[in-house]
């Protein structure tokens, strides 16, 4: 870890929404999530299955609750975080004793983050700031709170496998959440990007999740071209097999979220949240489902149309062949339908 260093001047965001730094994709669901009625307060009872108070205080006896007496410095980033993306609550955050970098954020009526000391000891200050940011992103989002949907589910679908096809449906629901999920975790690298304010240190944070501490050995420029080398690598079975690969991940692969913070950090979208211009909580209400899931089916057509990965681009292929041919063929229905025309009209 570096020193502490006084703390530079960044930009706070009065009021905003957290649809202001979510991915499309992302975005879409959540909103489709909180337009019906009632549906937080049922999940928030059916999370009840995943005892909320029990991972608090399994955390409050065996971690290391930061505040203004232990971990000083995480508790000050926190608070900063919470300042910046203008959060009512600061959570609670706990640090615990695992070598491996992770961290999460859990719960729902009060939501807290655990952050492994592996983290601590692989990212510099300003690192540690992107991540903490990135989970009160996940907070602010209200992510926990949905992802116990999935957590129900995956339990759910273990008590169903000895059904012979209990389990498919499931099975295809929580894959499609996990998708959600990953898309959720960009989301939360444009919080933690707009917490710290610091875009070397997001993508340093990618590069050691992915190299570990020797950043010397490591080039930005170089790891993004292998984020492009992988978007275009092989034919269309490494295509599949990259498919297949990230299927069971959590989170993105850290070159996928490096050219993701990159092209995100080099575009209108933050410029313009920088510069004040960006959606209020308040308005949350007025949000239009329609138009945030065609905001989804652009940005993946977007993505599609952009890579060069040989797998999706069959798919896009066959995609468009296909909706060509649906094209055509409601042409020809139409025009049966219209009956003959003698150009007299």
């Amino acid at each position: 870890m570096t020193e502490n260093t006084p703390d530079r001047a960044r930009t706070r965001f009065p009021g905003i929404s957290s649809r202001a730094y979510e991915h499309p994709a992302d975005r879409s669901a959540l909103v489709a999530l909180r337009s019906l009625s009632g549906f937080d307060v049922v999940l928030r009872k059916m999370s009840g299955l995943i005892n909320e108070r029990a991972f608090r205080l399994m955390f409050l006896g065996g971690t290391v609750r930061v505040g203004e007496d232990q971990f000083r410095h995480v508790h000050d980033m926190l608070r900063d975080a919470a300042y910046i993306l203008d959060l009512a609550e600061v959570p609670e955050l706990y640090v615990k004793q695992d070598p491996t970098p992770n961290a999460m954020a859990i719960g729902s009526d009060h939501p807290f983050i655990v952050l492994n000391t592996g983290l601590l000891d692989l990212l510099d200050d300003e690192e540690l700031r992107f991540v903490i940011g990135h989970e009160v992103g996940h907070v602010l989002s209200g992510h926990a709170v949905y992802r116990t949907m999935m957590q129900i589910l995956i339990s759910l679908g273990a008590r169903l496998a000895w059904l012979p096809l209990g389990n498919v449906g499931i099975a295809a629901i929580i894959i499609g959440l996990q998708e959600w999920f990953r898309k959720a975790e960009l989301s939360s690298d444009r919080a933690g990007l707009l917490a710290g304010q610091d875009v070397d240190a997001a993508k340093r944070t990618m590069m050691k999740l992915a190299g570990g501490v020797r950043l010397r050995e490591m080039s930005s420029e170089a790891f993004l071209a292998q984020a492009r080398d992988y978007d275009a690598a092989g034919d269309v079975r490494d295509g599949l097999l990259k498919f297949l690969n990230l299927l069971p991940q959590s989170h993105p692969f850290a070159v996928i979220r490096f050219a993701e913070l990159d092209r995100w950090a080099r575009g209108g979208e933050y410029a313009r949240i920088m510069a004040g211009d960006y959606p209020r909580r308040a308005d949350d209400g007025s949000a239009s489902v329609t138009d945030e899931i065609r905001n989804a089916a652009r940005s993946y057509r977007e993505s599609w149309e952009r890579t060069a990965d040989p797998f999706v681009g069959k798919v896009r292929d066959m995609a468009d062949a296909a909706a060509g041919a649906a094209g055509g063929l409601f042409d020809r229905i139409t025009r049966r339908d219209a009956g003959p025309t003698d150009g007299s009209n």
